[in-house]
């Protein structure tokens, strides 16, 4: 059964793969998809806590990834989210380095957005 939280965010195979080799390195993890420009409007890993949401913020998906042992949240700022409250976000990897702030910036890889616009 598809809850309404699977339909709002999905890992793709390659990103999960990613998910899983960051959490042996780091333990359990979170993402923040803020609205920000240039490597702001990416989705941030962080371990799980490092980044404080609030009030401000909206857990939009707690996914489950094969080979971890604790969902991964997935939080995004309330005023992001009311522009994208109509789009699926699919978390993608690709080659390149994003910002230092996210897990993944030494592996020279970094994690996408892609989106497909669903019905609310």
């Amino acid at each position: 059964m598809e809850t309404q939280e699977s339909r709002r965010v999905e890992f793709t195979p390659e990103a999960a793969g990613l998910v899983r080799k960051l959490r042996e390195q780091h333990g359990p993890l979170m993402f923040h998809q803020s609205g920000g420009c240039c490597d702001g409007s990416a989705p941030m890993c962080y371990p799980e806590g490092e980044f404080r949401t609030g009030g401000s913020d909206v857990l939009l998906a707690e996914l489950t990834v094969d080979g971890v042992p604790e969902p991964v949240g997935f939080w995004m700022s309330k005023s992001q989210f009311g522009l994208w409250s109509h789009t699926r976000l699919i978390v993608d990897v690709v080659p390149g380095r994003g910002s230092g702030f996210s897990l993944e910036a030494p592996e020279g890889v970094r994690f996408l957005i892609r989106s497909r616009v669903i019905d609310s």
